[in-house]
């Protein structure tokens, strides 16, 4: 497990000096870098199906060069839960492939056991999308279970966009694969100047596994 950590982690920095070269070798590539910031505030964090706390900050920091783009993540929850990710994704069309590492303040961030590496997979196909996502880490930690998977597909439509997810692991409350996450989600922007408005996600989620319904808004900033 410490070799499997450690090659990630070579991999994340190969990666990001790799972004880093790339970029400061001529003004014409640092003119198509992207760096975005934003944040946005949730009245439940729900993921996947398991609602993990209340009101929740969430910002977030990227930078994309073409279809590469390295990012963190974080979820600040008025109760105190936290949760701070990196990933790093490519994307080619219709394909994407990334890798994420899951972080929960407490223990030392370089610990071994305190991240869970995800690799994340999607494809989609007009209004239709599908996603696997598997972690690395063969034994618990990090709130994972070992070696969990999950499996999602959505349809985006011009009335809603809705999804069905299923998983195993920690997914599930026995651990075995089944159906955690069934939702309906729409989006609208609220209008406050004729140059400014603030987008605005309302979403219906229920676990089929935990018979837990939640239903929540967002806004982004």
């Amino acid at each position: 497990m410490k070799l499997l950590i450690n090659n990630i982690t070579k991999l994340f920095s190969v990666l990001v000096l790799t972004l880093l070269i790339s970029v400061s070798g001529s003004k014409e590539a640092a003119a198509q870098v992207e760096v975005s910031t934003g944040m946005d505030l949730y009245s439940t964090y729900v993921w996947r199906g398991v609602a993990y706390s209340g009101p929740s900050w969430q910002p977030y920091v990227d930078l994309a060069v073409g279809g590469l783009t390295i990012g963190a993540w974080g979820s600040q929850g008025y109760d105190g839960f936290q949760e701070m990710d990196l990933y790093i994704s490519y994307s080619l069309g219709d394909l994407s492939a990334g890798l994420t590492s899951y972080y929960y303040p407490g223990s030392n961030w370089t610990e071994e056991g305190s991240q869970a590496y995800e690799v994340n997979l999607g494809y989609s196909l007009g209004s239709i999308s599908i996603g696997a996502n598997y972690i690395l880490n063969e034994a618990a930690g990090a709130g994972s279970a070992g070696e969990d998977m999950y499996f999602e597909l959505g349809y985006s439509g011009s009335a809603a966009d809705i999804f069905i997810g299923a998983g195993d692991g920690w997914h599930s409350s026995t651990t075995d694969f089944g159906l955690v996450n069934i939702g309906v989600t729409k989006s609208k922007d609220i209008i406050i100047t004729e140059s400014f408005s603030i987008p605005l996600t309302g979403a219906v989620i229920y676990n089929p596994d935990s018979e837990q319904l939640y239903i929540l808004a967002g806004i982004s900033l």
